[in-house]
């Protein structure tokens, strides 16, 4: 029987999963998720176990909206070919199974910046700040990981309306696990 372990950056993301599935709170911040989560799949028996990044996302791209499961999460903030010029791997891009084909760029920027938004769109459809740290930590652990996020903004300056925005889209994650986390 899989045992499953839901993440979220903050306590509202998670609201609406149904009661009888444990909750993580990492805090904002791919820095804070890693940790976070490390210490979680410390504590337990990850024999069963599958985790649940749940979380709210910007859309890079215009006209995306809804529910998604990315196929690959992307560290943006790190200097990927600088670092492998010096001759060390990155690990920039992890792969997550069961994803729906998309790409969720993480970093610790609070995108709001159409400049930056335009740039991140290059490489991904999404962005969020805590995926990556989330699926690094779980795959240290060898513990399988999706990752589930719904479009809250358009990360531009509508970013800075989420504390009104993050019910709607906690209401549809929590409908998700209720489906899904059986």
């Amino acid at each position: 029987m899989t045992d499953y372990l839901v993440v979220s950056a903050v306590a509202g993301e998670a609201r609406y999963v149904p009661e009888g599935i444990p909750v993580v709170v990492t805090g904002i911040g791919k820095t804070a998720a890693a940790v976070t989560v490390s210490r979680a799949l410390a504590d337990r028996d990850t024999t069963d176990l599958v985790v649940l990044n749940v979380g709210t996302t910007g859309a890079l791209r215009d006209g995306l909206s809804g529910l998604f499961l990315p196929s690959t999460v992307i560290n943006h903030d790190v200097n990927a070919d600088a670092v492998r010029a010096i001759g060390l791997d990155p690990q920039e891009e992890l792969h997550v199974d069961g994803g729906d084909g998309t790409v969720l760029a993480s970093g610790d920027v609070f995108v709001t910046d159409p400049v930056v938004r335009q740039r991140l769109a290059e490489r991904a459809h999404l962005v969020d700040m805590e995926a990556y740290g989330v699926v690094y930590a779980c795959r240290a652990y060898d513990v399988p990981v999706r990752v589930v996020k719904h479009v809250s903004d358009s990360a531009d300056e509508s970013a800075l309306d989420w504390p009104t925005l993050v019910d709607t889209s906690a209401k549809i994650l929590g409908e998700w696990v209720a489906e899904n986390a059986r």
